[in-house]
């Protein structure tokens, strides 16, 4: 930021478009229907305003919905079509540290010049004609406007569409006639806005079937199949079941995207690829489930290193020792994929046990699991490696659902968290960028991280195996005198005013006990993994 006349801080031209958009986040609950801004109907207006609805219309899509793996399966739809020579465009969502990962031009974030002349192009002629009938739009749906503004600026050859919530009336379904739609798996999740049965978020997720245009699922639970069935027959799609990809065709390569639970996705993404080029002229038939190959351009897509952050990825504390502190990012924050996270974490650090620790290099917060070098070529560990839980969900959320799968699904595979710790977002909901601050620690309200280690607690009390029990020194006794530290420390966990507070409690034990190294689980919200990897970047 620069110095302005009277020596207070100006903000950049970045951080003033950053404050234009934080002001259409007009509300904490996204089950609040009093915002006219969120009026589905709203939203034609808002396409005529901006002149999109033919842009629109000949922009060649790819829409997907679902509740869990939807944004992977967009990452490696687009990766794929990238390697085939097409340009893509791909919006996503939520951001982790910088809004532009939102919006992908050629499988990278539109640069900060792209931005900043698109986001003023919209936000000026939606405020120019802004009324009480038809206010500003809020912050998802001008997101997604602006995503169409950018790929039909950009005369993208592709535009892959990751729902942001639900489907019939999410932002991104304007589009009326997109080339192919997909659905991935679907769970309980954002129950409050759609419904609490999988009957109904399927019926949701299904809202953006379009009459005529092909439709691809993977394996669902029977409630949820058979609505998307009838939804497909109602409006005459032809609704296919896609499988998991056989690893085999990738000729030995491993996925871009770490855990088992990806070959769902890409099994998808290979089907919503090879429709697309299908329907689009770019080839004569789909590319079979049961084939024994794949194009090369397919298995180099699906391999190549792909950015998805805070999905099954590992990241080396940006500190003094940092193979002594690894963080385990997952933004998994529904039951099921609370599972899908457990286990890949287990996995992961069982293959970290024998024999592997991250490499040292300066962090890159694109690398996954697969990152990782030979230490110790004797076998022998040098350091004791305990697992330790950083969490948080949103209160929406019912962390009854979420604790005991983790938990349990981490006990099956022999592991076993030594201590929990709950903080707060360091994010603030009503703001975007890093430039803005949030409260200080005394002003945090914490009676949500009480609620979350209750819970914690009266877990552990009916789960006292013998691998919960194992000493690892006296540095977990010194938290609980740390009062500044921890505002409460339990037996199995503690409650933290701030995410900096813990990121340092973690980093002193590591220096105080050199036989430590702390594997650190951070789950529960992708807000938290993008709160994390700011922190440890810097």
């Amino acid at each position: 930021m620069g110095e302005g006349g009277d020596g207070s801080s100006k903000p950049t031209p970045y951080e003033e478009a950053l404050d234009a958009l934080s002001s259409l986040i007009t509300k904490r609950s996204r089950a609040d229907t009093s915002n006219n801004g969120d009026c589905f109907e709203l939203l034609s207006d808002y396409v005529k305003i901006l002149e999109l609805e033919e842009p629109i219309s000949q922009l060649k899509i790819i829409h997907v919905a679902g509740t869990k793996g939807k944004g992977s399966t967009c990452t490696f739809t687009e990766s794929i079509l990238r390697h085939c020579g097409f340009r893509t465009g791909l919006f996503t969502s939520p951001h982790l540290i910088d809004v532009r990962e939102r919006f992908r031009l050629d499988g990278v974030d539109i640069s900060e010049e792209k931005f900043l002349a698109y986001f003023w192009w919209c936000f000026e002629r939606l405020k120019e004609k802004a009324s009480d009938d038809i206010p500003m739009p809020s912050y998802f749906r001008f997101l997604a406007l602006l995503a169409f503004k950018i790929f039909a600026a950009e005369e993208v050859d592709v535009a892959i569409l990751e729902v942001g919530l639900g489907g019939k009336y999410d932002a991104t379904n304007v589009v009326k006639a997109p080339v192919v739609c997909g659905v991935s798996s679907l769970g309980y999740d954002h129950m409050e806005i759609l419904g609490n049965t999988l009957g109904a978020i399927a019926g949701e997720k299904a809202g953006i079937f379009k009459p005529g245009v092909p439709a691809l699922t993977v394996p669902q639970p029977d409630e949820a199949m058979c609505v998307l069935e009838e939804k497909a027959s109602e409006l005459n799609v032809p609704l296919q079941l896609v499988r998991p990809l056989d690893a085999n065709l990738l000729n030995g390569f491993k996925l871009g995207l770490e855990g088992e639970h990806q070959y769902v996705n890409a099994g998808l993404a290979i089907a919503l690829s090879s429709t697309w080029l299908q329907r689009t002229g770019h080839l004569e038939v789909p590319y079979p489930e049961r084939t024994t190959s794949l194009p090369e351009q397919f298995i180099k897509g699906l391999t190549a290193t792909v950015s998805l952050q805070g999905r099954a990825q590992i990241v080396p504390d940006n500190n003094e020792s940092p193979e002594d502190l690894v963080f385990y990012l997952d933004g998994a924050h529904s039951p099921e994929s609370m599972e899908v996270c457990a286990r890949w974490f287990s996995l992961s650090i069982k293959d970290d046990s024998q024999e592997k620790i991250l490499s040292c290099q300066p962090l890159d917060t694109s690398r996954s699991s697969y990152d990782l070098v030979q230490r110790n070529p004797d076998g022998k560990s040098r350091k004791n490696s305990t697992q330790i839980l950083l969490f948080n969900c949103m209160s929406v959320r019912d962390p009854q659902l979420l604790l005991p799968n983790l938990m349990k699904t981490c006990a099956s595979h022999g592991v076993y968290f030594k201590k929990a710790l709950f903080v707060p977002n360091t994010s603030v909901y009503n703001k975007v960028g890093s430039h803005s601050l949030p409260a200080t620690d005394s002003q945090v309200d914490l009676s949500w991280q009480f609620a979350l280690q209750r819970v914690w607690e009266n877990l552990m009390l009916g789960d006292k195996a013998g691998g919960n029990e194992k000493s690892t020194g006296a540095v977990f006794e010194e938290l609980t005198d740390d009062k500044e530290m921890a505002v409460r420390s339990c037996e199995n966990s503690a409650v933290f005013p701030s995410l900096p507070s813990a990121i340092k409690w973690l980093r002193d034990s590591i220096q105080k006990s050199q036989s430590l190294r702390f594997q650190v689980l951070v789950t529960g919200s992708l807000h938290l993994i993008g709160d994390v990897l700011k922190l440890i970047k810097k």
